[in-house]
């Protein structure tokens, strides 16, 4: 079979059935409580490293000119994290204000079911009971019940195509987690192969995935799961598709319009690694660059079509990344001297800065002042308490149970920010506690898997920076490379926060509103 024969009519049926976009019941401002509320864009890219963004880092072979303007124009973070060094649980808690640690540790695999107990309170929740209309476009990997339509009798381990109804509406997905309108196909590298509008899929898979249908890869493996596929599927348009879709969405609203919140999550640049063509040789840090470079461009085509939809003045603009770079990050380091994770020491899964010490950008017109680069300590958990904060959303006891309200730093009204406490997750039974300036990992490394190559460490100087210590401490005011383990010199210390860790793991909340 011709590897290049993808035929487009998958990716015109795709575009025509993003159907976001449509007509919207307007009403009067005086009748409508949430007219003065700002829309909200969340953009959440997958695998993202701080020092990928040149407004992080200088030395940055990866231009990324529409995120430095972002940057240029709001707050810019430098001590942002995620929940977790991986995608699911980081997802559930930015959606959630709970840290993923007091639930679950893992991601939902191929075909897994949800994550969400029934009836918990999400930020797309609380934000369409204040009337907004709630959208999410790109990766979910929160789960979904396929088992719901499963056709009787198929084997619970079987995902032949014929092994399901694709005519029937998957529930479990965004739709019953508080969001009206979704686009996206869950997972890049995971079945099912196709396009899901709200929740249904829009053509029915009707063959298993093979990679040697498509176009070679640009970098690493595929590292995608066996599952159906639509004939045709080429994951080379998920990324344009989805930014289509995102900007027709934006475009589609119109005055007298509720608010929106729009939660656009990419695929990128998380493998496969596939910039398209055009953005060959964009960087000088390979083809991951290269996919950032895509990835910039995407966003700088959703804030274009903010812009020009006369809604910039009053919308709230949220960047981040789930965790930080994949393992791919070492040798791209010897390769083009890039390091994703600069100036800290990691990446994707380590309790170590790296896996889970993030970009983290907010744009708040009227709020944040342009041009503000912040060092406080800030979690992507805290957007749900921010949020219910600017909107007036009244947040029950067991909601955003770990979420600081930061709109009062946001607005200049105070000069720290709130939190001064975070816990590190990834895997079960490993945990980091930072406290101040101070980061103890209570375990002898913060590696969650592999250690970093030799070589690596000579490069960046760590060659001896690892000793049989139970635990380490590092003070990041002073050692932001995690370089040097204080704990044999303050053992004190050591112990306390060991104290505080084990207070906060036992207790069910760490909001401010809750103690």
């Amino acid at each position: 079979m011709n590897k290049n024969r993808l035929g487009v009519a998958s990716l015109i049926s795709a575009t025509a059935m993003c159907g976001l976009s449509g007509s919207h019941a307007q009403v009067p401002p005086e009748q409508n409580p949430s007219a003065s509320l700002p829309n909200i864009l969340l953009l959440y890219v997958d695998d993202m490293g701080y020092g990928d963004l040149g407004a992080n880092n200088p030395a940055s072979k990866i231009p990324t000119p529409n995120l430095d303007r972002l940057a240029a124009a709001g707050v810019r973070f430098t001590d942002g994290h995620s929940s977790s060094g991986v995608c699911t649980p980081s997802r559930y808690a930015l959606l959630t204000g709970r840290h993923h640690w007091r639930d679950f540790h893992g991601i939902v695999g191929a075909f897994g079911g949800t994550v969400f107990r029934e009836g918990q309170l999400t930020m797309a929740g609380m934000l369409r009971a204040r009337g907004y209309a709630t959208a999410a476009i790109g990766k979910w990997h929160l789960g979904w019940d396929w088992n719901a339509i499963r056709r009787p009798g198929t084997p619970r381990n079987s995902i032949q195509p014929g092994d399901f109804d694709w005519s029937r509406p998957v529930p479990g997905g965004p739709l019953d987690r508080g969001f009206d309108r979704y686009f996206g196909d869950d997972v890049i590298n995971f079945p099912p192969y196709a396009w899901i509008e709200d929740d249904r899929l829009t053509q029915a898979p009707d063959v298993m995935m093979d990679t040697e249908l498509w176009r070679p890869i640009k970098e690493g493996r595929w590292e995608c799961r066996p599952g159906p596929m639509i004939a045709g599927w080429d994951p080379y348009e998920n990324l344009p598709t989805l930014t289509r879709c995102g900007v027709d969405y934006i475009r589609s609203r119109e005055e007298g319009d509720p608010p929106f919140f729009l939660y656009f999550s990419f695929p990128s640049p998380h493998a496969p690694i596939i910039p398209n063509d055009e953005f060959d040789g964009r960087s000088q840090a390979g083809p991951y660059g290269d996919f950032v470079v895509e990835t910039d461009h995407a966003i700088g085509q959703l804030l274009a079509a903010l812009q020009q939809s006369g809604m910039a003045a009053n919308t709230v603009v949220v960047f981040s990344s789930d965790n930080g770079p994949e393992n791919y990050a070492y040798a791209r380091d010897a390769r083009y001297d890039h390091w994703s994770s600069a100036p800290f020491r990691g990446r994707k899964r380590d309790l170590y800065e790296g896996g889970h010490h993030v970009p983290f950008l907010i744009y708040w017109p009227g709020v944040t002042a342009p041009g503000t680069v912040s060092d406080a300590l800030i979690s992507q958990v805290d957007l749900m308490a921010t949020f219910a904060s600017a909107t007036g959303a009244a947040l029950p006891d067991d909601a955003a149970v770990d979420s600081f309200d930061f709109l009062p730093y946001l607005r200049g009204e105070t000069e720290d920010g709130p939190r001064t406490t975070l816990v590190h997750n990834t895997a079960r039974d490993r945990y980091a506690l930072r406290e101040g300036d101070w980061l103890l990992i209570d375990g002898k490394s913060g590696y969650t898997s592999r250690p970093a190559p030799a070589a690596w460490n000579r490069k960046h100087g760590y060659a001896d920076a690892d000793d049989d210590a139970p635990v380490e401490l590092f003070n990041l005011r002073e050692d932001l490379g995690q370089r040097h383990n204080l704990a044999a010199e303050h053992p004190e210390r050591v112990q306390a926060m060991q104290s505080l860790l084990r207070q906060i793991r036992a207790q069910e909340h760490t909001a401010p509103r809750l103690r």
